[in-house]
């Protein structure tokens, strides 16, 4: 950058291609008119429901259980995996949180956060198979009976669920 620029164009000139992010006056721009630019991951199409389970799971002994269903279909890689062009299989995954008002909260940022494509992606695993699995976001898969990390209780979870989807933008 040199004194011989226009004020109007001060760039950097590892940007001058267009790879760059957009400038400080378009992101300003941005949210005086409230547009807010959404993060996608790479999850692929699926869709998620819920239901509620008239049961509680440890450590919430006074509340119903909510039942988070998550269905993927077979599918084809894009550019976003790590074999594009290439299948991937359907998954069927389960996922329970109590139904309370911190519960339905993190179903709420769950499903925004599914919504950004930020909860699944596919990956491969240690025996070489692409498949659909989870991002950083830990999901209790068993209502009980399972390890720590996969089932309840733990009265931590709801709280630390919260602090990571944060951390990617969902609040």
């Amino acid at each position: 950058m040199g004194s011989g620029q226009s004020k109007d164009k001060f760039h950097c000139n590892q940007y001058l291609n267009g790879d760059g992010p957009p400038s400080l006056a378009e992101q300003a721009g941005d949210g005086v008119n409230g547009k807010y630019r959404m993060f996608n991951g790479s999850q692929p199409e699926g869709q998620m429901t819920w239901v509620i389970l008239h049961r509680d799971l440890p450590g919430f002994p006074d509340d119903n259980t909510l039942q988070v269903n998550y269905i993927f279909p077979d599918g084809i890689q894009t550019e976003k995996h790590p074999h594009p062009g290439q299948p991937f299989a359907a998954l069927r995954m389960l996922a329970y949180l109590p139904d309370n008002r911190e519960g339905r909260r993190v179903l709420r940022l769950l499903d925004k956060a599914f919504r950004q494509q930020l909860l699944f992606t596919v990956a491969t695993d240690q025996h070489g198979e692409d498949t659909i699995t989870t991002t950083s976001i830990p999901l209790k898969t068993q209502p009980d009976g399972g390890s720590k990390i996969e089932s309840y209780p733990d009265p931590d979870y709801l709280k630390t669920v919260r602090k990571l989807l944060k951390d990617k933008g969902i609040e």
